[in-house]
């Protein structure tokens, strides 16, 4: 009887997609943090501190010790560390996955979350939470506080669910464009 491929086999690091990924996680991850950068340094935004942009919109700093929608709040530096290390392992994670990606949808979506999951990743070793300033409110209702990497990370996971809901056209390479 003939087998497969080993698993591990199957976790390359490298494949013809994997510069269109790099290159992609990497230029969000450097729009995360300039961004990032801007609120901290350029605005001088403290925790708290709010600034009036439209009806609808505020910059509005708060420190996240947690995940997505301030979920499971770290304030010990075993937690911090301990999100740091479940950040980096999804990205790795993320990475070998778009290893053996077909489509170009799967690829964005992957480099998306990788460095938005990055741009997070960074801010709790830096700082020990992570930065979010946009706050979107209507009709007295207020969302969550987000940041560039959060934008991502969500549009990121719906690209990858699309692609595997509907995976469309026949399976094709990122032309790297």
């Amino acid at each position: 009887m003939e087998s497969g491929p080993q698993w591990y086999e199957k976790m390359s690091l490298w494949s013809p997609t994997a510069a269109f990924v790099l290159r992609w996680a990497v230029i969000l991850l450097i729009f995360d943090q300039a961004s990032k950068y801007a609120i901290l340094y350029g605005l001088g935004l403290q925790q708290g501190q709010k600034i009036f942009l439209t009806q609808n919109i505020d910059l509005l700093m708060v420190w996240n010790r947690g995940i997505s929608y301030g979920l499971f709040q770290q304030n010990s530096d075993l937690g911090r560390w301990l999100l740091v290390v479940v950040g980096l392992a999804a990205c790795v994670s993320v990475w070998i996955w778009s290893n053996r990606a077909q489509t170009k949808w799967f690829c964005i979506g992957a480099a998306l979350v990788i460095g938005g999951g990055l741009g997070n990743t960074i801010d709790r070793v830096i700082y020990g939470a992570v930065a979010d300033f946009v706050s979107l409110h209507a009709f007295n209702f207020y969302w969550y506080v987000f940041n560039v990497a959060d934008v991502a990370i969500v549009a990121g996971f719906a690209l990858l669910l699309y692609d595997m809901i509907w995976p469309g056209s026949p399976p094709q390479e990122p032309d790297g464009s």
